[in-house]
């Protein structure tokens, strides 16, 4: 019949895949936020936001002293208290008279050497003992280098010969009793040079 359907489309098996035929995640998929500061569309204009702060670190190691500062008894809100107060101390000492010298102390005579121009004077006078702890040395204590020889520091020298001692080797003054005879050569075993010799012990 065809009561139900329109035209003559009637259920078939379609001739691929389609899209229908298979489950997909539906509306699965989030868009970001609006509202906020977490996550927020980044698309879209984002407005201020306001929170209530949390108490800050620094105030709480704070320790002040508060309300516990103590006055002396003497002050007022005025400053210091001004009614006058005594105290019994002992009598201060007298003031030491100055030891200054008398006109009798000046001899005015003995300045004319430093006043006036007068002529020098020389005096005899002990040896200091600064001068005597000076260990300089004296003239003989330096030694100039000769100027004979090879060795000058700073000359040129000629060649310079010497006349040796005779020498008593390979000469006729050589004494040919001293040299060692045919025994006195260690002789060298054969064992060394040649194929060893067996050996036979018991």
């Amino acid at each position: 019949s065809n009561d139900g359907w329109v035209g003559s489309w009637r259920p078939h098996r379609p001739r691929g895949p389609i899209a229908a035929l298979f489950k997909g995640p539906g509306p699965k998929y989030g868009l970001p936020t609006n509202v906020g500061y977490r996550l927020h569309d980044p698309s879209r204009w984002r407005a201020p936001a306001y929170s209530f702060g949390m108490r800050m670190e620094g105030r709480l190691h704070e320790r002040s002293p508060g309300p516990v500062y103590g006055l002396a008894s003497g002050v007022t809100i005025r400053g210091k208290d001004g009614t006058p107060a005594y105290s019994i101390y002992s009598r201060p000492r007298d003031l030491q008279p100055m030891n200054t010298p008398g006109p009798a102390r000046y001899a005015p005579e003995k300045a004319n050497a430093l006043a006036f121009p007068s002529a020098p004077e020389y005096s005899l006078a002990s040896r200091t003992r600064q001068l005597s702890s000076q260990q300089t040395p004296g003239p003989a204590a330096y030694r100039l280098p000769p100027m004979l020889g090879p060795r000058v520091v700073n000359k040129s020298s000629a060649p310079n010969y010497s006349i040796p001692g005779r020498s008593t080797h390979g000469t006729f003054y050589e004494d040919l009793c001293k040299t060692p005879g045919p025994c006195g050569y260690r002789v060298v075993s054969a064992d060394v040079y040649k194929n060893r010799a067996p050996h036979y012990s018991m």
